[in-house]
């Protein structure tokens, strides 16, 4: 059974473009909308595997309409897609439960990439976007730490807390310190988060 997605977004053309690409890739499109109070109730009727939604909507904005959704089911998965590369935005749509977020300018093949790793359980970012991410970590000095470098690479090659001490020479409370600090760093909420943004970024790879 093929994926399901609800499209949402004020732009009736839009939505029809994505609406053709999906289908013609097999991904069934369930419903559509064009705020986000109707996006709500769409997707708590038909459930469907990912929520594709805009950021910028009259009356209820995607941001608000996706922490609703999420709070009423957290199993659902709600992909951003945004006109603009906004770091306020970005961050508030992370604090609402959104698992992924698109500029406008991805390609086709990007979103739907995005939606299958969404489905996945990953949390999917436009390449843009990582990109403007790592430069402003680059401008903000934001980026991690040599050791909280090593810490995150040995977390996303499947070491737990204290393997990572003793292959580093360090306490268990020092892997945790670096932990946190990565976190906020990095804007994450567990290690699966902090892996798949580090990956994203450039930061660590996957082996």
């Amino acid at each position: 059974m093929g994926l399901s997605v609800i499209l949402v977004d004020d732009h009736t053309m839009l939505r029809q473009g994505i609406r053709r690409a999906l289908e013609s890739e097999g991904i069934k499109v369930v419903a559509e909308a064009s705020d986000g109070a109707t996006a709500i109730k769409l997707a708590l009727e038909h459930k469907p595997d990912v929520v594709l939604m805009d950021v910028s909507m009259p009356g209820m904005d995607g941001v608000e309409a996706a922490r609703r959704l999420v709070e009423a089911d957290g199993r659902q998965r709600v992909v951003m897609l945004t006109m603009h590369i906004d770091r306020d935005v970005i961050d508030r749509a992370i604090r609402a439960g959104a698992v992924g977020y698109l500029t406008k300018d991805s390609s086709i093949s990007e979103v739907i990439l995005a939606i299958q790793l969404a489905a996945n359980g990953d949390r999917p970012m436009s390449p843009r976007l990582a990109a403007a991410m790592l430069d402003e970590a680059r401008r903000d000095d934001a980026l991690i730490s040599a050791r909280e470098e090593e810490v995150l690479q040995l977390v996303a090659d499947g070491f737990g807390t204290n393997e990572i001490a003793e292959r580093l020479y360090i306490s268990g409370k020092t892997v945790k310190n670096h932990l946190a600090s990565i976190y906020e760093k990095l804007n994450a909420r567990d290690r699966t988060q902090a892996v798949l943004m580090a990956v994203k970024m450039g930061i660590v790879k996957l082996t």
